[in-house]
């Protein structure tokens, strides 16, 4: 009968609890990681230790003591059971950039983030350590030899995963192993997306999980033992499709458009110069930016009243908007800025608001994007407007607009629509204007479409909150119905006769999902790309007064999910609930409020990190995602 039991669970992909052993001489503990046990005689030396479950089986097989954990990166799901090590027994090792983040994990949480924060996509973090410090004993080199017992481990520097990430080479009854880490899932594919989106969309962490790739199928591994999923079997052939689909892949992530050129086109042949300095026109008007200021945001449509509307305003001097106005007023007959419409979330389209502010201009945008221009810091997203150091943290909004609203303004039907794409966070604008349709996009799609070789996206980036199939195969197929005759993409890219690159878009976004879905080993690969499906709002939630924070859990899933989220509380926190358990209905969102209480004098200054452990199914993901508290700022350090 237990036989029986056993090959029927395999059968179905599951395992018995208890320790399996998939090559003679390693053991295997299943929790929130792969955990592998070497051993030598009551000795035992662990590749990872998730959740430190396996530390209170180890006696089944014999095992007295742990003296070593070799860590193949900081990913918490992979270290979380930590605090349960004693280490006055058991050493931990990992390579020098793991180091840092294992042994200084608030450093990469910050209550006030910015642009250049180090591993971070414009301010939003992507390393994921635990909450609390874990010393490192021993930093790990390339090339390394590791002896334990009669065991040879050679170190093999393997990041892209992770940005330290070590694989660990040993031979073994002939055979030569590899404990991977999070390089590759079971079936050529990636563990997970967004742990590998190092940058805004210029494949930094995909060339370097690339080039790992490439350096350990050199070794001809026979097996490969990874952090999550399988055992590899035949992992050098299985590293060498690997390696190709991540090649072919690459070249539909970047951006869909030369990006250097965008600073370097001369006056787009659709437009005409004017006497104000930097700008010129497209027709009589509107109004943007030549050559000269590429890249910066600004677009303007001005009445036949002299009343202006500003189509995004961000990422120039204040000294150059007020020449700009000042030279409108003489030669353009401009009255007023009436209103600045802001087409996303990200800050770098409002840096300007103070001073348009100033000359009594009103901000709009659309419902879901307002709180991100007001709560910047609720929020754990790229490009928030506090990281930009533009003088301010946050920018009130003046008129909330909502998908479907028709503005009369000055003759004029304004058009709003929800267009997310390069983020969920966006909305575009479009009337009739001298004699055609204009759509204004924001960041959406750059490009020259006529040019056949370009599709137009912009970057992909999973920490905007950008699933593909809900961001920009929506846009593509907005464009596809509304048939502009001419696309104001913010940054000052002007696309004219965009028939056939909006054609080329869609079947964009259609094919990179298709790659997601090949490449991420998930039926639903929502799961593995999205760094959000369990979040928290706030992102940042300060406890020094009762708060209460709401825990948003995703279904992508065709039929209900159960989930269990429990929260990792430091010392002096309370949180009612603290286990949260529940159903998802198919294909939607549910929300869970949590109040949380802090005893001061027991909680340090500065930011504290609140992991959520995941089981979702009744599988156990571990400590994925989190949010961070404070109660009070750490002291400033004095310089003498």
């Amino acid at each position: 009968m237990i036989r029986f039991l056993s090959a029927l669970l395999a059968l179905q992909g599951l395992a018995l609890a208890g320790f399996q052993q998939p090559v003679p001489g390693v053991q295997l503990w299943q929790d929130t990681c792969n955990v592998y046990v070497l051993k030598a005689g009551d000795a035992a030396l662990l590749i990872n230790l998730g959740d430190g479950g396996v530390l209170e089986h180890l006696a089944e097989i014999g095992v007295k003591r742990v003296e070593w954990v070799l860590l193949t990166d900081h990913h918490r799901e992979q270290c979380q059971g930590g605090p349960g090590l004693d280490r006055a027994v058991t050493k931990v090792a990992a390579s020098e950039t793991e180091r840092e983040i294992l042994e200084n994990p608030l450093t990469f949480r910050k209550w006030n983030p910015r642009l250049g924060d180090k591993y971070s996509v414009h301010g939003s973090s992507y390393v994921r350590p635990p909450a609390a410090p874990l010393k490192i004993d021993r930093t790990l080199k390339d090339g390394e030899v590791f002896l334990w017992n009669g065991f040879e481990i050679t170190c093999v520097s393997t990041p892209g995963n992770s940005p330290g990430g070590m694989s660990f080479v040993i031979k073994h009854d002939g055979r030569t192993l590899a404990f991977t880490g999070g390089l590759m899932h079971d079936g050529a594919k990636m563990t997970n997306w967004f742990d590998t989106e190092w940058d805004y969309g210029f494949a930094k962490g995909l060339d370097t999980l690339i080039a790992s790739v490439q350096k350990l199928a050199a070794l001809a591994i026979e097996t490969a033992l990874p952090a999550h999923g399988p055992v590899i079997r035949d992992a050098a052939k299985q590293m060498e499709t690997y390696q190709q689909k991540l090649a072919a892949f690459r070249p539909d992530y970047i951006r869909g458009y030369p990006v250097d050129n965008l600073s370097k086109r001369g006056l787009h042949p659709a437009t005409k110069a004017t006497q104000v300095h930097y700008v010129v026109q497209v027709s009589p008007h509107l109004f943007m930016f030549g050559p000269e200021m590429a890249g910066k945001n600004f677009a303007m449509l001005i009445a036949d009243s002299g009343h202006a509307l500003l189509l995004d305003c961000g990422l120039f001097p204040k000294l150059v908007l007020e020449r700009i106005i000042s030279d409108m007023k003489e030669h353009l007959d401009l009255k007023q800025i009436d209103a600045c419409w802001i087409s996303h979330s990200h800050g770098d389209h409002f840096t300007l608001f103070p001073a348009l502010q100033d000359h009594g201009v009103k901000f709009w945008t659309m419902d879901s994007i307002a709180d991100k221009c007001e709560n910047p810091r609720f929020y754990d997203y790229p490009a928030m407007i506090g990281a930009y150091n533009a003088g301010f943290e946050k920018a009130k909004i003046d008129r909330i607009l909502k998908a479907g609203d028709v503005i009369d303004w000055e003759g004029y039907k304004l058009h709003i629509d929800w267009m997310p794409g390069q983020t969920e966070f966006g909305n575009a604008l479009w009337l009739e204007l001298d004699g055609k349709k204009v759509v204004f996009t924001g960041d959406n799609l750059f490009g020259d479409p006529a040019d056949p070789a370009q599709n137009g996206h912009e970057c992909v980036n999973a920490r905007n909150s950008a699933i593909i199939g809900e961001g920009y195969l929506v846009a593509a197929k907005y464009l596809q119905k509304l048939q502009p005759d001419i696309i104001m993409g913010a940054h000052g890219v002007l696309m004219t006769e965009p028939g056939g690159f909006i054609e080329r878009y869609h079947d964009w976004a259609l094919r990179i999902i298709r790659e997601y879905q090949e490449l991420l080993p998930d039926t639903n690969y929502e799961y593995l790309f999205d760094p959000y499906w369990v979040s928290a709002y706030p992102y940042r939630v300060d406890v020094a007064k009762a708060a209460e924070v709401s825990i948003t859990v995703r279904n992508f899933r065709d039929q209900a999910q159960q989930h269990r989220v429990v929260l990792q509380l430091p010392p002096g926190v309370r949180a009612e609930p603290a286990i949260l358990e529940g159903a998802v209905a198919p294909k939607s969102r549910r929300s869970f409020k949590v109040k949380l209480t802090a005893d001061s004098a027991k909680l340090p200054a500065g930011v504290q990190m609140i992991p959520m452990d995941i089981t979702l199914d009744g599988r156990r993901y571990g400590q994925l995602f989190d949010f961070v508290i404070q109660a009070r700022e750490p002291a400033k350090k004095i310089t003498p």
